[in-house]
């Protein structure tokens, strides 16, 4: 699922490549964040961050590790660099730096900001229960057991990981200084300054077994929807002269610039929460109606697997294909042997997922999808579509539009247990035709047209057994005495 060629790879290294080095877009204006979406269009899609977290999205789950962090803890010897790339702080991380307690191994590549003004110091980017902090730390990392490096694991859907640490004005931060003494050296866009060494971990509340964990995206352009977020429950605090330092001595604009733009209320507004909910690793958190729930991971693998298995098996089961126009006889020859290849381990998996699963009496599939009647015209329209998209290579795109779809409406991506490696791509690629293009348009259409021609049929032969029982009460009448 994560095939890509090697162009359109480039092109994700160069659009991260300029993400990183100053794009055009902003936060207020013409290019502001409600212009992202003209130029990056995953900014208006599923899975954006960050969020308002609210009581009632909170699912407890006591399955979460508490954040397992390792080699924070930097010599004074080892150099980062401290730089201002025109929308945030940073400062880079040297990839012995990992988590631990995640299903992957998830190592750091940088950390960064994102604060209010001097007049107005609220700029965190995640709230809770509507309440906006000074400002956000984020520490982000990828997923270095998949992928090579930071910039091709930006688009997966297992990419990142990031670590959310709220900040609140109150007490001095002697960790934050290490580096807030540094800032002025990176007063404008592009400059950047080597800085020694410190403690990372004492930038992070005292207590990692306490977070919220959801599915989100990056807050920046372009947006992908990667990120497992961690966003840790205590807020950590610097003093208001340590707010300021970074509120008020930064732009986003080039020293030899006239009028210099200051780099400040850098936060990306909350976006929809759709279907998701937000797991915590706090017993204190209660789901809907007051009572503590548990999100089980096997249960959502059990989910998906009914889906993307159960439903084909229910379908295959049915016979369908022998409603179909005689156009598609060829390819009933193939289907039939993937089917016969397919069937018994795929119904076996779906009475295992689920034994009192039955077909009603009127024969129609009952899998997660609700396929009815009307899905029984889609095998041949969806294969006839498959082959056009094989024409056009258009096959990974489809593959990631039931990533795009599918998941956000379960909410699965990366809280199962294993990676999915197990699908097919052409069963991905049958299961989001039949679903996003049969059941929707094409297949209402032809199954209208078979049902009409059926209720057709169905008045014709009603119309002739009727003159036949006309004819013979007329001839009863007739030769009646």
């Amino acid at each position: 699922m994560h095939s890509a060629s090697f162009t359109p790879i480039l092109l994700l290294q160069l659009t991260f490549l300029a993400v990183l080095h100053g794009a055009t877009w902003t936060y207020n204006g013409p290019e502001g964040e409600h212009h992202w979406s003209k130029h990056y269009p995953y900014c208006g899609g599923a899975f954006q961050s960050p969020i308002d977290i609210k009581s009632e999205l909170l699912r407890f789950d006591p399955t979460l590790r508490p954040i397992e962090i390792q080699n924070y803890n930097l010599s004074p010897n080892e150099q980062l660099t401290l730089g201002n790339n025109g929308h945030s702080v940073q400062i880079s991380l040297p990839s012995k730096m990992h988590i631990s307690s995640l299903p992957h191994r998830y190592t750091a590549a940088q950390l960064h900001f994102h604060w209010g003004s001097s007049g107005r110091p609220s700029g965190s980017e995640h709230t809770v229960n509507s309440k906006q902090y000074a400002a956000e730390m984020h520490v982000v990392h990828f997923n270095s057991d998949k992928y090579p490096n930071m910039s091709m694991a930006v688009d997966k859907s297992d990419g990142l990981a990031v670590l959310g640490v709220l900040i609140e004005v109150g007490e001095f931060n002697p960790a934050f200084e290490q580096f807030l003494r540094f800032i002025n050296g990176i007063k404008y866009i592009d400059q950047r300054v080597q800085v020694p060494g410190f403690n990372i971990r004492a930038l992070l509340p005292a207590r990692l077994d306490e977070f919220y964990r959801y599915d989100g995206s990056l807050t920046t352009p372009p947006c992908y929807p990667s990120v497992l977020w961690t966003i840790f429950r205590n807020h950590v605090t610097i003093s208001r002269k340590q707010f300021l330092d970074m509120a008020t001595a930064l732009y986003s604009s080039h020293a030899q610039e006239s009028s210099p733009v200051p780099l400040n209320e850098n936060f990306r507004k909350p976006q929809l929460v759709d279907s998701r909910v937000v797991l915590v690793s706090f017993k204190e958190a209660r789901g809907l109606q007051g009572t503590l729930t548990v999100t089980s991971p096997l249960m959502r693998k059990r989910v998906v697997q009914q889906l993307l298995i159960g439903d084909l098996a229910d379908l295959a089961d049915e016979g369908f294909y022998q409603l179909l126009p005689s156009a598609s006889e060829k390819f009933h020859a193939g289907k039939k042997k993937y089917l016969k290849n397919q069937q018994s381990p795929a119904k076996s998996k779906q009475h295992m997922l689920n034994p009192s699963l039955k077909k009603s009496q009127n024969h129609r599939p009952v899998g997660k999808l609700g396929l009815a009647e009307d899905a029984l015209c889609y095998i041949s329209l969806e294969q006839n579509v498959l082959h056009q998209l094989k024409l056009s290579h258009a096959e990974n795109q489809l593959a990631q539009a039931l990533r795009d779809e599918a998941f956000p409406k379960l909410n699965l991506k990366s809280y199962l247990d294993s990676d999915l490696s197990w699908i097919n791509t052409g069963l991905l690629v049958t299961i989001l035709v039949g679903s996003a293009l049969g059941l929707v348009l094409i297949v209402s259409l032809f199954c209208c047209l078979f049902k009409k021609k059926r209720a057709g049929a169905e008045q014709e032969k009603a119309k002739v057994l009727d003159t036949m029982a006309a004819r013979k009460t007329s001839t009863a009448q007739e030769y009646s005495p």
